[in-house]
C-alpha cells in the first residue's frame, strides 16, 4: 500500500507539471519503464530519488507519502511547460524550489505566534 500511495502522488505531481515519464526518468537517471513501475507502486522509490522528486515538485518528502497529498502545493509549479526542459535544467529548477521551500519554512518559523 505504501508504494502505491507514493506512486500515485508521483504521477499526480508529475502530471501537474506536464512532465512526461521520459523526462522524469531522465531527470532521475532511470528508465521510462521504471517510472511506470514506480507510479504503479510495483517498485520502491529510493530515499535519494524521493528527495530529488520532492525538490522538483516543491514539496517535502513526507508529502509524497501522504494518502491525501496536498495537491495545492503543486501550484507552486512552474509557469511554463516543464516537459520541454532537459534533465540539467530540471536540476536547476529543483534546486531553486528547494531554496524557496527552505525560505518559506524559515519565514514561517520566525513569525511570532499568537496565543
Amino acid at each position: 500500500m505504501y508504494n502505491i500511495t507514493i506512486g500515485n502522488n508521483i504521477r499526480s505531481f508529475r502530471e501537474r507539471l506536464n512532465l512526461s515519464q521520459e523526462v522524469l526518468a531522465d531527470y532521475l537517471g532511470l528508465s521510462r519503464p521504471m517510472i511506470s513501475h514506480l507510479e504503479k507502486g510495483e517498485r520502491t522509490v529510493t530515499p535519494a530519488h524521493l528527495t530529488k522528486l520532492a525538490d522538483l515538485f516543491g514539496v517535502d518528502e513526507y508529502d509524497l507519502m501522504e494518502e491525501e497529498a496536498p495537491q495545492h502545493l503543486a501550484n507552486i509549479a512552474l509557469a511554463f511547460r516543464a516537459d520541454q526542459l532537459s534533465a540539467p535544467a530540471l536540476e536547476s529548477v529543483a534546486s531553486f524550489k528547494k531554496i524557496v521551500k527552505n525560505y518559506l519554512k524559515i519565514h514561517q518559523a520566525l513569525e511570532p505566534t499568537t496565543f
